[in-house]
C-alpha cells in the first residue's frame, strides 16, 4: 500500500488548508473556493469529495475513511474534505443539504454522488471504477 498520499482539507474561507498530516498550510491570501472549484474536479484522477462540518458526528467519523481511501488511491485519485461551514456557498450551488456527503469528479463532472457515510472498501472500489 502506497503511504505518500495527500488528503486535503479545504477550508478557505479561513485562508488555510490542513494536510492529513495534520500540519497546516497557510494560503498567502484568502482563497475563494467557487473560483476554484472547477480547476479542483478538473482532473483526469478521480476527486473524491466529502463535505462535512466538525460538529457533525457522521462527518467527523468519516475522517479515518478518507484517509484510508487517499492512502490506497495513492497518485490514482484525490480525497478532498470541504468544510461546509467555512464554504457555504460551495455547498449551496452542489445542493449538499445531509452530512457528510461524498461526491466524485472526473474530468470536471459528476460520476457519483451520495449522502452519508460509507466504508472505505466502498469507495476504494468506487474510485477504481473511475480511474
Amino acid at each position: 500500500m502506497n503511504t505518500d498520499f495527500f488528503l486535503i482539507v479545504l477550508a478557505f474561507g479561513q485562508g488555510s488548508c490542513r494536510l492529513s498530516s495534520g500540519k497546516n498550510v497557510f494560503l498567502t491570501h484568502k482563497t475563494d473556493i467557487m473560483s476554484k472549484f472547477g480547476e479542483l474536479i478538473d482532473a483526469n484522477i478521480p476527486i473524491l469529495l466529502s463535505f462535512y462540518t466538525e460538529w457533525n458526528d457522521p462527518s467527523v467519523q468519516m475522517h479515518a475513511v478518507l484517509r484510508d481511501v487517499a492512502a490506497a488511491m495513492g497518485d490514482a485519485g484525490k480525497v478532498v474534505k470541504i468544510d461546509v461551514d467555512k464554504n457555504p456557498k460551495l455547498a449551496e450551488a452542489l445542493r449538499v443539504k445531509g452530512l457528510p456527503t461524498l461526491m466524485i469528479y472526473k474530468s470536471g463532472e459528476m460520476v457519483w454522488r451520495q449522502s452519508g457515510e460509507q466504508d472505505a472498501n466502498t469507495l476504494i472500489g468506487l474510485m477504481k471504477d473511475f480511474v
